[in-house]
């Protein structure tokens, strides 16, 4: 499929894909005229792409890992690797979830400041 195929298949900007493939993380093959040509497991790869972006990955990191999800080969180094980002992951999620917990709070003070006008600020307990 064509740049443009692929991106509209997978909500990515062409001008995001051209970056991926200087990053590495993504291959394409080249028609005589110059057209990059990708196959269909590139949905899933950038698909992909985007997670670990979306979880806080770098591309460099994203880059270590391709050989894996893309070649199927791993090695010890890399399963050490996965291991990290996995835990890294985990403690922004956990983070977010504890963000998530004090927007909650937030917005609970506002609702019950608006029917009572209780003030929204909590007060500071001994």
């Amino acid at each position: 499929m064509r740049i443009g195929e692929l991106a509209a298949r997978t909500g990515v900007s062409v001008r995001a894909l051209r970056y991926y493939e200087e990053q590495d993380l993504l291959d394409a093959e080249r028609s005589p005229s110059g057209q990059r040509h990708y196959p269909e497991s590139a949905v899933d790869q950038v698909q992909l792409i985007q997670q670990l972006y979306a979880a806080g990955l770098s591309s460099r990191t994203i880059v270590e890992l391709m050989p894996c999800v893309v070649g199927g080969r791993a090695t010890p180094a890399l399963l050490d690797r996965l291991a990290e980002e996995r835990e890294l992951v985990d403690r922004r999620v956990t983070d977010l979830v504890h963000a998530r917990a004090r927007l909650d709070s937030v917005i609970a003070d506002a609702t019950s400041n608006m029917r009572t006008g209780a003030s929204c600020r909590r007060r500071a307990t001994a």
